[in-house]
């Protein structure tokens, strides 16, 4: 048994545990209880299409990441993005265009992807192309969002298409969130989180740890809180450094120690809730999971990379399939090469390895 098929199983009961949890969650909830459970038929559906290819030698991972836009309204403190240079304050002329996502969604559904995270920018200042996301109910759509652009009509098209789940980036308290997302941002995220409450319809967060805010993000009265507000699905997102300045406060060893072990406890307390930590099980998964091993990354323009923290591409959607993209000469050099299998010190062995990455692309 190779490790390819290791990884496509472990994350397709990765999955499914995030399917059984969510109708777990939503029980009370019947609209939200029906779809979830028909979602679960899809997701085996799902699963067996990517064992039949994996069978035939093509691995297909369950996940996907899209980045929709590379706008954004705020400024957040750190942001990698940013300082990459794939985030802006206008909207680009050469991002993909609605059809085009819709064709991407639509072969992500034929070849067994069945979790795709929208991310920008900030993906809700695309609306057509997450009403363009919903029609494809074979497919959950976590919105990774900022919270701030929720309206009547966003929270309408939440409200009647399930399979688009808003997940709210936090940081902590109010100190902490406006600090790094700036002045009132916390304010705009709790009437957010009240609005999805109120009509009953599934939300995460996502809370990006560091140093900075790791035992206060998970303390009993902080998850507590978000659970009172109906929270239900929780991602903790180490920090990537955006410049070796910044190294200093990603999480080291010990801190991931520290967020696994509070991770088995917090599960136990909140048997309601969902944790998922990334990368944290990647020693579980055998190493890091991007360019194509367990996920990859779309970005606005159509370019195929290994993660949104490793902005390299060989390709590009508007010219290829997402098939053919998987098989691309960079990441087979990335895979073979064994880079993504090694030992790294910060949030993201991909940066550890910026030098290696850049000589592998070029």
């Amino acid at each position: 048994m190779n490790i390819e098929f290791k990884l496509e199983e472990y994350l397709s009961n990765g999955v499914e545990n995030i399917v059984k949890g969510a109708i777990k969650a939503s029980l009370k909830n019947p609209k939200e209880s029906v779809f979830i459970a028909n979602y679960m038929l899809e997701v085996k559906k799902s699963r067996k299409i990517r064992q039949k290819q994996e069978a035939a030698g093509e691995h297909i991972p369950p996940f996907l990441i899209a980045s929709i836009t590379n706008s954004c309204n705020l400024h957040c403190k750190g942001c990698y993005a940013r300082a990459n240079k794939s985030c802006t304050d206008k909207d680009p002329d050469n991002q993909l265009t609605d059809k085009e996502w819709n064709l991407i969604f639509e072969e992500a559904g034929e070849i067994g992807i069945s979790f795709i995270l929208l991310a920008g920018g900030e993906p809700m200042l695309r609306k057509e192309v997450i009403q363009t996301a919903a029609k494809h109910k074979n497919i959950i759509f976590p919105i990774f969002t900022n919270g701030t652009l929720i309206d009547e009509d966003y929270i309408t098209l939440l409200n009647h298409n399930r399979n688009l789940i808003p997940v709210f980036s936090i940081e902590g308290d109010s100190l902490t969130t406006d600090e790094r997302r700036g002045a009132g941002i916390y304010s705009k995220l709790l009437l957010g989180m009240n609005e999805m409450k109120n009509k009953g319809i599934l939300y995460g967060t996502s809370i990006t740890v560091s140093k900075k805010n790791l035992e206060e993000v998970t303390q009993k009265s902080f998850l507590s809180a978000l659970n009172n507000l109906g929270c239900k699905v929780i991602f903790y997102v180490e920090y990537v450094p955006v410049t070796t300045d910044t190294i200093d406060i990603a999480p080291s060893e010990d801190d991931r120690l520290y967020l696994e072990k509070q991770l088995l406890a917090l599960r136990k307390i909140y048997d309601d809730m969902i944790f998922i930590s990334f990368p944290g099980d990647e020693k579980s998964s055998g190493g890091c999971l991007a360019a194509g091993r367990g996920f990859f990354h779309i970005n606005y323009q159509g370019g195929v990379e290994p993660c949104p923290f490793s902005p390299y591409s060989d390709t590009n959607l508007k010219s290829i399939t997402l098939k053919e993209a998987l098989q691309s000469p960079f990441f087979k050099k990335l895979r073979n090469n064994n880079i993504l299998l090694g030992e790294h010190k910060g949030g993201c062995i991909l940066f550890e390895n910026k030098d290696i990455v850049e000589t592998l692309i070029n």
